[in-house]
């Protein structure tokens, strides 16, 4: 499947929720597949549909090392978080080259729907709890940078920006 562009910061659709996939037919195991391919390429550990500038609740994730493999979650919704947290290195394939420390919920539950359809819960920890998070925020229209003070935040841009305009992007 073909690798699609990767929509970048500052584009609008990054900061609009996206709606409920209600048909799984073969458009969604291409875009599932797309996703995959994407990620990979850009290279990621997570991607959503928001990223490619479509606004469908699917996630794609696929961590180093773990025995699951791909993991793909249609319609994703955290039901729990624990008190508990924990501070990782995050970043996104929407604003490549930069990353920060965001705190987070350790542990989470979350119910969601493969590509059939079919319902699933489970909880996570480590860097899939993260990684859910991270991906579920964007999901919602929340860009990951959100989760920063104001004044790193805005550090993170400049950054950005500074990188950006010297790769000539």
């Amino acid at each position: 499947m073909p690798v699609r562009p990767i929509v970048m910061i500052p584009d609008p659709r990054l900061a609009q929720p996206a709606a409920d996939v209600t048909s799984f037919d073969a458009a969604l195991n291409a875009l599932a597949q797309d996703l995959l391919d994407t990620m990979r390429d850009a290279p990621g550990i997570g991607i959503t549909a928001p990223h490619l500038g479509l606004l469908h609740r699917v996630v794609v994730i696929e961590l180093p090392d773990d025995p699951e493999g791909v993991r793909i979650y249609v319609n994703p919704r955290i039901t729990w978080s624990s008190d508990e947290t924990v501070i990782h290195e995050e970043g996104s394939v929407s604003m490549p080259g930069v990353s920060e420390e965001v705190e987070r919920p350790a542990r989470i539950r979350l119910g969601w729907q493969d590509l059939t359809g079919a319902a699933h819960e489970a909880e996570a920890d480590g860097l899939l709890a993260i990684c859910l998070q991270h991906e579920i925020d964007q999901l919602d229209g929340i860009f990951w940078t959100r989760r920063l003070s104001k004044l790193r935040r805005d550090r993170l841009h400049k950054r950005y920006e500074k990188m950006r305009k010297a790769g000539g992007r």
